[in-house]
């Protein structure tokens, strides 16, 4: 577990099948100096996720293979990443996919496209939810 009140100890992955959001997302994380990890799927995220175990995961909903509810409930059946936060992406602010999202164990929902500060201000307080676990 990296120091939380370090950003650049903190891991942050970006699981989406766009590489415009992956690549702003990225660009806002680094920028505030934060580590960032990125996978266009939830295979390719799973491998990394087990390699790298992030502190805060972002996750798009629609994506091939693995879509973001199947991903998600995987990372949170892990008993060693049950707790790493888990936040949905999508373009889609319906009330039937939040609840889908809370079913399948996500710890917040974040409507694309989002902003620098939105995106910054959710990773800011997961992280300290998590310290004052």
């Amino acid at each position: 577990m990296g120091d939380v009140t370090n950003p650049n100890n903190v891991k942050v992955m970006v699981i989406d099948d766009s590489n415009t959001i992956r690549k702003s997302a990225e660009i806002f994380l680094v920028q505030a100096g934060y580590q960032v990890l990125l996978a266009e799927d939830g295979f390719d995220a799973l491998a990394k996720i087990a390699d790298h175990q992030p502190e805060v995961i972002f996750c798009d909903i629609l994506m091939p293979r693995l879509d973001g509810y199947q991903t998600c409930a995987l990372i949170k059946k892990n008993p060693r990443l049950s707790s790493t936060p888990v936040i949905m992406l999508s373009s889609k602010d319906g009330l039937f996919d939040r609840a889908r999202g809370r079913m399948v164990g996500s710890d917040e929902y974040l409507t694309k496209p989002f902003t620098k500060d939105s995106l910054l201000k959710t990773v800011a307080a997961h992280l300290a939810r998590r310290h004052q676990a």
